[in-house]
C-alpha cells in the first residue's frame, strides 16, 4: 500500500511545546551576546577617542573633568540601561545582545583599568601623558 509523503494518516500529531523557553535558543543567545560585546567595544572605542581628543584640546580643567564624567555616565547607561531593556524582550536575540552590552562594558573596564570607560581618569595624565590637568 502506498501512503502519501508525511506521517501515516492514523498517527496523532506530536504534542505542542509545554511551558519554558522554546528549545534550541541557547546558541542564538550566546552568539548575540558575543555580538553585543563586540558592538560595545567598537562604539566605545570610537566615542572614547573622540572624547579624548576633545578633552586634550580644552584648556579648562573643570570642563575636561565634566566631559570625562559625562562619558563615564553615558558609557555605563548605554550598556546597563540599554542592556536591561533588551533583556526584558521575549525573543532570544535581543536578550543576548543586551547581555553582551553589559559584558562588553565589564570587559573593557577590567582590561583597561577603567581607562576606556572613563572610570579612572587619573591614568590619562600618568600613562598617556596628556596634560588635561585632572
Amino acid at each position: 500500500m502506498n501512503f502519501p509523503p508525511g506521517p501515516p494518516p492514523n498517527m496523532p500529531p506530536p504534542p505542542p511545546h509545554q511551558g519554558g523557553k522554546p528549545p534550541g535558543q541557547g546558541g542564538q543567545v550566546a552568539a548575540m551576546a558575543l555580538a553585543g560585546a563586540m558592538a560595545f567595544i567598537v562604539v566605545n572605542a570610537i566615542a572614547g577617542f573622540f572624547v579624548l581628543m576633545v578633552a586634550s584640546s580644552i584648556n579648562d580643567n573643570t570642563v575636561s573633568k565634566a566631559l570625562f564624567g559625562l562619558m563615564a555616565v553615558a558609557s555605563a547607561a548605554s550598556a546597563f540601561v540599554g542592556g536591561w531593556l533588551l533583556i526584558r524582550r521575549k525573543k532570544a536575540a535581543p536578550k543576548g545582545f543586551g547581555l553582551g552590552l553589559m559584558i562588553g562594558w565589564s570587559l573593557v573596564t577590567v582590561f583597561t583599568a577603567g581607562l576606556c570607560t572613563a572610570l579612572n581618569p587619573e591614568l590619562y595624565t600618568g600613562v598617556l601623558g596628556i596634560g588635561i590637568g585632572l
